[in-house]
């Protein structure tokens, strides 16, 4: 008995030199500048959500595939593990940063909750979940799993046409169904990656959609020696005026990697000519980029009180 209890008691401390440690790295992040960055396939990386946060990106991503009514997250099924699962990875994790980040708030006279970066508390971070099973069922799981954050008010939502900003804005990409996201005129609390290169299709705007997002080699192509050319030019200025016009923020994905020299200039070239957030996968890249360059800090929404 008295190896059992001793053993336990390793096992709290343990438990809790590691919460301590990891609420240590989530506040050390909040403090980092935010910036429009977008961590692609987020769950790859050692520490989901905090390696984002360390650089300051505002956008994180969850592959997503439902078996029974658990929702595993990887990049395909034979990377799935029982513990990675979307509750694990990113709705606790984010429950306890934001209950960290707004402990205070009844005796605050701010009149909404607080996001992740205190650097910026008023903005929203992105939560793109990419359905990798069928639509309807993995979805509807998916909002299921969202109620930890419903209940306790920090998911941005549409309430009678009018969409009000809070900490976490999920986006729904992937095999997620438009008119599921959409059903819903006086409430949601999700919402759509629309299809770039298909805006014709559906009355995409902000009150059921975030995103419109398409493959970069597929909307502009290959770049050649170095830099996009007219051609490419006429087509990246069109999208983007497009996507504004129906108020949607512009993600492209499939971005060019290497060489380094050449994926730096075409972030550059996306960020002057107005697209809203950089799909990256190295975060460090982005960040160091940004600070060398002085590229605009911030250009998505911000929360709003409801």
């Amino acid at each position: 008995m008295l190896l059992i209890f001793v053993l336990l008691n390793l096992l709290l401390f343990v438990a809790r030199e590691v919460w301590d440690a990891a609420s240590e790295e989530f506040e050390e992040a909040s403090v980092v500048e935010p910036i429009p960055c977008h961590s692609h396939n987020d769950y790859w990386r050692k520490r989901p959500i905090y390696d984002a946060l360390q650089v300051g990106c505002i956008g994180i991503e969850a592959d997503v595939w439902l078996y029974g009514t658990e929702l595993y997250v990887g990049h395909n099924k034979w990377s799935l593990r029982e513990k990675k699962t979307f509750t694990n990875l990113y709705v606790d994790p984010l429950v306890r940063l934001l209950e960290e980040r707004n402990v205070d708030l009844e005796n605050s006279t701010q009149q909404s909750p607080r996001g992740v970066y205190e650097a910026s508390p008023e903005q929203t971070m992105v939560l793109l979940v990419d359905l990798k099973t069928g639509g309807p069922e993995t979805w509807l799981q998916v909002v299921r799993q969202l109620e930890p954050l419903r209940e306790r008010g920090w998911l941005s939502k549409v309430v009678d046409g009018k969409v009000h900003y809070g900490p976490i804005t999920v986006v729904g990409t992937g095999n997620t169904p438009f008119e599921l996201v959409a059903e819903d005129p006086t409430y949601r609390d999700t919402f759509f990656d629309a299809p770039l290169l298909k805006l014709d299709s559906h009355n995409f705007n902000p009150t059921n959609s975030y995103y419109t997002s398409v493959s970069f080699k597929k909307a502009i192509g290959t770049v050649w020696f170095g830099d996009l050319s007219e051609a490419q030019m006429t087509k990246l200025k069109a999208q983007v005026k497009e996507a504004h016009s129906r108020g949607l923020k512009v993600r492209y994905w499939d971005l060019p990697a290497w060489p380094i020299s050449i994926r730096n200039h075409i972030w550059g070239v996306l960020i002057r000519e107005g697209v809203d957030i950089l799909n990256v996968d190295d975060l460090k890249g982005a960040k160091k980029e940004w600070d060398l360059r002085g590229w605009p800090r911030l250009t998505t929404n911000l929360t709003v009180p409801a």
